[in-house]
């Protein structure tokens, strides 16, 4: 890339991000109640977002072969438990991601 096209794509790049984080504020000004189909969005996609992962994450998993899912099983285990326990995404989330690469590493 020449210079003046690394310049236009970071310039692009602040743009897009600029423009993102300033729109919601713009279109949803504090005058007004916010519209029910975004709250509902707001409540419903964080949860769906998180099962996409985990399903994604599960997707080559075979429990004929191997390790039988079995440090996916537990790593699962630990997080939900870990969330239900603390109620703090990122530690859930940090827990069970060690867990599975330590079971990965040293035990399976």
């Amino acid at each position: 890339m020449t210079l003046s096209q690394q310049t236009f794509t970071v310039g692009l790049c602040a743009l897009a991000t600029m423009l993102t984080r300033f729109l919601p504020f713009l279109l949803f000004s504090g005058k007004k109640p916010t519209p029910r189909y975004v709250a509902y969005l707001g409540s419903a996609l964080p949860a769906a977002i998180f099962a996409m992962l985990v399903v994604y994450c599960l997707r080559n998993v075979s429990l004929f072969t191997g390790s039988h899912g079995l440090p996916e099983a537990i790593a699962i285990a630990l997080t939900a438990g870990l969330h239900l326990w603390k109620r703090q995404m990122l530690l859930s989330i940090a827990g069970g991601t060690v867990c599975y690469m330590l079971l990965i590493q040293l035990v399976f």
